[in-house]
């Protein structure tokens, strides 16, 4: 919580606007009536809090741009939010996570139909709310939630075809993270700069940087589930490996012979109990610091796009975007 904290007060964001759009939205809608279990599951999802990384960087892609339109970028801002916390919702319904973030998980409140229909909510909602607001200045019409939501949707596909699929490429795990997890924040930042009448270039620079640090927040994630306590995770250590998820730490240690095949050896049928040591013969075999090395490389480009938009002030909050993703500073 400390880290959140330390981010949105040192880009000087107030993130209580963020949760009081996403409340208008749902209490303004017509479709969910007032003290309806649809709407209190949806405010306990939003009260339920989290990073708010993406809103926080549409709000720094649109200080690229000189267009003033402070309720059109909070929208944006909300959308993005919503379609994170979809996605988030399908999630555990799709891992049959009990937990998410310490608490029980939507579905184990409301039952898996209902917490699917709030996760649709989520996303329908969004596009119907923005579709006319989301034709951007200067010909570009594609949808903010279109682009968003289409390759995370990818991206989930891909996680469940790739189910302990030992055999995966590098260039299958980084393209599905790139779906899964960049693709979001990529466009976070773009469109929050084309919102703000940016230059082409400044949001093609945005989206790349965006890109960057998605996938080196993918890999860190990747890395806390065997570097994390149970505590900090909601869930026990190794649950994406016993998942069925090959992750950059898991792909680097398959190219030990030994440890390949007993990584092979799990399956849907494995028990926690199962893979503790082998949890810990993947930490000992240097896979970790290799990921966290390529995790690097990543935040670095992220840092040289930052650099070459020095002739805006807001570059600095992009470098301080990547500080912390490195956490070097917060």
């Amino acid at each position: 919580m400390a880290l959140q904290v330390a981010l949105h007060q040192k880009l000087r964001i107030d993130l209580r606007r963020i949760d009081r759009e996403m409340k208008r939205i749902v209490k303004y809608d017509n479709d969910v009536p007032p003290g309806s279990e649809l709407e209190q599951a949806l405010l306990q999802t939003i009260e339920a809090g989290g990073k708010r990384l993406r809103p926080m960087l549409v709000l720094v892609g649109s200080r690229f741009g000189s267009r003033s339109n402070d309720q059109r970028i909070i929208q944006l801002a909300a959308a993005a939010e919503f379609i994170h916390t979809a996605s988030l919702v399908h999630d555990d319904l799709i891992d049959r996570s009990p937990l998410r973030r310490g608490e029980p998980a939507l579905h184990t409140r409301i039952g898996p139909a209902k917490a699917l229909y709030v996760g649709n909510y989520m996303s329908a909602r969004v596009v119907e709310l923005l579709a006319q607001a989301d034709e951007q200045p200067g010909g570009d019409r594609r949808s903010f939630t279109a682009v968003a939501t289409a390759e995370l949707c990818l991206g989930e596909y891909e996680q469940l075809a790739h189910a302990y699929d030992y055999d995966l490429s590098l260039e299958d795990y980084l393209l599905k993270s790139r779906h899964k997890t960049a693709h979001l924040m990529a466009v976070s930042l773009e469109f929050g700069a084309r919102a703000s009448g940016a230059p082409e270039e400044v949001c093609r620079r945005l989206y790349k940087f965006g890109e960057h640090l998605g996938l080196s927040f993918q890999i860190r994630d990747d890395l806390l589930d065997f570097t994390a306590s149970a505590e900090h995770l909601g869930k026990p250590s190794g649950s994406d490996l016993l998942g069925g998820q090959v992750t950059l730490p898991v792909l680097y240690a398959l190219e030990d012979d030994a440890l390949a095949d007993e990584i092979r050896r799990v399956g849907p049928d494995t028990r926690p109990e199962d893979i503790r040591p082998l949890l810990d013969k993947i930490r000992a075999s240097g896979s970790l610091e290799r990921a966290e090395a390529f995790c690097e490389a990543e935040l670095e480009r992220a840092r040289d796009v930052g650099r070459s938009l020095s002739a805006y002030p807001a570059h600095e909050d992009l470098l301080t975007l990547a500080d912390y993703f490195g956490g070097r500073t917060c």
